[in-house]
């Protein structure tokens, strides 16, 4: 159980909360995501300013899964009504949240990025003064093949997965646009100066 998502705030900042920068990273199962933003994280170790988070997932720890802190059900649910989380949303049977702790950094000036669903992005924006969403891809046979290697779904299954992949719809028109179909590092370079015109506020 994560302590720091168990934990309620002591206060909140007004909404939307303003003063730093949230970065938001979407994009499809698949599309490297995690690695990206481990990428940059890697890059930018010990630069000051920036808040990484660690997601809350109500889904067993699992070597081939993201690096997230887990809950059950309750334990989640109970941890919503505290107010513990600065956002939580549900997707494919599951609930995700991001700490408290990133309405603080933001409203402190600094720079948070979080992996989130391209569904939170609208409450994203409502909530953050300044929201700049990140939408990671990769072309579709590249994308086949990472969710082949992963050994949990079917061909089949992913056939389907791909062919329900929603065009770029209008709350997202105005995102940054990463493709990792290629090498990590020139997906992961194109984020650390994403995450470093943030700092600077450009």
């Amino acid at each position: 159980m994560n302590a720091l998502a168990a934990e309620a705030p002591v206060s909140r900042p007004p909404l939307p909360i303003a003063g730093g920068v949230f970065i938001g990273v979407c994009g499809p199962s698949g599309a490297g995501k995690d690695s990206v933003i481990g990428y940059a994280r890697e890059r930018l170790d010990g630069l000051a300013g920036i808040a990484w988070a660690r997601r809350v997932v109500t889904r067993p720890a699992d070597a081939g899964a993201e690096d997230h802190d887990t809950m059950d059900e309750a334990a989640f649910a109970a941890a919503e009504a505290k107010g513990a989380f600065a956002l939580t949303w549900r997707a494919h049977g599951l609930a995700y949240g991001l700490p408290a702790s990133l309405d603080r950094a933001v409203s402190q000036g600094k720079v948070a990025v979080a992996n989130i669903s391209r569904a939170a992005a609208p409450a994203l924006r409502a909530r953050y003064a300044d929201c700049r969403i990140v939408v990671i891809d990769a072309r579709a046979e590249v994308l086949a093949g990472r969710l082949a290697a992963r050994g949990r779904e079917t061909r089949d299954e992913i056939l389907k997965r791909l062919a329900r992949r929603p065009a770029v719809s209008g709350e997202l028109a105005d995102a940054t646009n990463i493709d990792n179909s290629g090498r990590l590092d020139i997906a992961g370079e194109r984020f650390v100066e994403t995450v470093l015109a943030a700092l600077q506020r450009d």
